[in-house]
């Protein structure tokens, strides 16, 4: 990126077909120039696995498209979020509001204006803006985006488990050349929804029956990062906590009232969601967005949650970026979110994963604690060239969030030490450096680690994952009424860890501290304080003569399968319950 003035712009290997466009009469010139450039040029295209095309949609459809507006002042936003997320800047904890954020990055009045003429231009009467004005929304017809997107052509296509319906095009689009300094992508074009990779395992063997429990439940969570009855919340703060679900998941109410009379008997618990952003579908409910909101209301018991659900208003929009609308658009927000989702780093286009970085920087310095799921394939794995190479996921890999990988009992059936989840994802960003606040923990395990894959598979300089781990394995959740044993994903450990951090907010709040926010500089300068470390253990990857069907393995302190380790409640309490 090269910075002029205020405003980023990225280099892109265009191809431009005519010589540079000028400014003058601009208005005339973005409606009738065959000067364009494909904004995204590396976007993957093709049709995920299990997907299917239904053909053209009709030209008078409406559809809605996401315009995301080249943002300013991004060095400072970086800066920022640093200042007020590292415990030695006098800054810290004094987070920005939304306002704030808003004044800082708006883009200027001139990206405004010819952006809103352009679409203006082209019949785009309905648009909707943030409070941060860098996204527009607008709903044309698929006659009109065709036309104001030039190689678009938009389809309807039907899959997934839950057998969804998008409306996608997986033919590039471009944008008048004079767009350049001024549109970042165009959101409801490319990427389909992601599968949930939670899985059921069969149940483990093992010899007797002397086992203290038969699968993973809030009690048995509870004794293991020792939280007693009185580790919930108050219920006399502003506290709460949130999940996001994307893909057409649901709960029911009357799943998380029948998993806690289940299991909830020994502790204080909410008996129902908060607040639920977004539409709850009629159907059936999802396994995920069970599993998502019965274990952050019971890690995080006691405190207000709220569900981001897909909103579902049409099968044109992208559900993630329309839940990092929501966040540059209310001014006061959970302080904790749990996400499970994830898409692999090189399926998304250069323009769309930076722009989705720098809106988790504005999170950052608005206080929020993001935690994503470091996904369950292990370090990933695809070939480059005929060469296998591991396979980071986003958003894990971005340095702005806490990413939460995976842990299994020693003994399944017993209360033990942890050791890794062979599922837990972990690794490398091929995209974003290291950043400084894991310098000396990385290069530690670089330097100590006596089982490295060879590293042809890695980009060692890129920024590592997870920050932390808890359990993954043997998951109890209701769903439709039914209790379904042995659930398992760094979906599960995710919540569960965003609840357990809910818990250390609540106590901060009632000490006149303000919330965590951004956790990791101060995560990696306590080097795994208040933390069970995890040493024991590989991740599955790459099967091939070089690498045997493993990626990286866990040792003493930081690794990139279970980060730092998992939580050990009342030491953690007390490490980050200091100022």
């Amino acid at each position: 990126m090269l910075e002029s003035g205020n405003i980023m712009t990225v280099q892109l290997p265009l191809k431009p077909t005519c010589r540079p466009c000028s400014l003058l009469g601009l208005l005339a010139l973005i409606i009738a120039s065959k000067c364009h450039y494909t904004p995204e040029p590396d976007q993957q295209r093709t049709l995920p696995p299990g997907w299917v095309s239904l053909g053209r949609v009709d030209p008078e459809e409406e559809l809605s498209l996401t315009f995301a507006l080249r943002q300013q002042n991004l060095e400072r936003l970086s800066e920022l979020v640093q200042a007020v997320s590292d415990p030695g800047s006098p800054r810290y904890g004094k987070y920005l509001t939304i306002e704030d954020v808003a004044e800082l990055v708006r883009p200027s009045p001139l990206t405004l204006h010819t952006v809103q003429k352009w679409l203006w231009a082209a019949g785009a009467r309905n648009c909707n803006s943030v409070t941060t004005q860098d996204f527009l929304t607008c709903w044309l017809s698929v006659r009109q985006a065709e036309l104001l997107l030039p190689g678009a052509e938009f389809h309807r296509y039907v899959g997934g488990p839950a057998k969804i319906h998008v409306v996608r095009s997986l033919r590039p689009y471009q944008l008048p050349q004079a767009l350049a300094p001024h549109v970042d992508f165009v959101g409801g074009l490319h990427r389909f929804p992601p599968t949930s990779s939670l899985r059921q395992r069969p149940k483990p063997q093992v010899a007797g029956t002397v086992g203290l429990h038969f699968g993973v439940t809030p009690s048995v969570l509870r004794e293991r990062y020792n939280l007693t009855a009185r580790d919930v919340g108050s219920g006399t703060t502003n506290n709460s906590q949130a999940c996001a679900q994307f893909l057409e998941q649901y709960f029911h109410d009357s799943d998380l009232a029948e998993f806690m009379r289940l299991f909830g008997g020994n502790f204080a618990h909410q008996a129902s969601v908060a607040r639920v952003i977004g539409k709850q579908g009629r159907g059936r409910a999802g396994i995920e967005a069970s599993l998502d909101v019965q274990y952050l209301m019971s890690a995080g018991a006691n405190i207000s949650t709220w569900v981001y659900s897909s909103p579902g208003r049409h099968e044109a929009q992208e559900p993630f970026l329309q839940w990092l609308l929501l966040l540059s658009n209310e001014s006061s927000l959970p302080h904790v979110h749990t996400v499970s989702y994830g898409d692999d780093e090189d399926s998304l286009s250069s323009a769309y994963i930076q722009r989705v970085n720098t809106e988790l920087m504005k999170a950052a310095t608005r206080g929020l604690t993001l935690l994503f799921a470091s996904g369950d394939s292990g370090a990933g794995c695809w070939s480059v060239s005929g060469r296998h190479q591991f396979r980071p996921s986003f958003p894990a890999s971005s340095p702005y969030v806490t990413t939460v990988g995976g842990t299994s009992f020693q003994n399944p059936f017993l209360v033990t030490n942890e050791v890794v989840d062979y599922i837990s994802g972990g690794g490398f960003s091929n995209v974003f450096p290291r950043p400084s606040y894991q310098e000396e923990a990385v290069v530690q395990f670089l330097n100590s680690s006596p089982h490295l894959p060879p590293s042809s598979y890695f980009n060692a300089s890129g920024r590592a994952y997870p920050d932390v781990a808890a359990l993954s394995d043997g998951y109890w959740v209701v769903s439709n009424n039914v209790p379904i044993p042995w659930v398992s994903g760094t979906s599960a450990s995710t919540p569960v860890f965003g609840g357990i951090l809910s818990l250390i907010n609540e106590h901060r709040i009632l000490s006149g501290h303000p919330p965590l926010g951004f956790l990791n500089p101060r995560l990696y300068q306590q080097h795994g304080a208040g933390l069970f470390d995890v040493t024991r253990g590989c991740h599955e990857s790459c099967l091939n003569e070089e690498v045997e069907g493993q990626g990286f393995c866990s040792g003493p302190g930081w690794d990139p399968v279970t980060g730092w380790g998992t939580p050990n409640f009342p030491a953690l309490l007390k490490i980050l319950l200091n100022p």
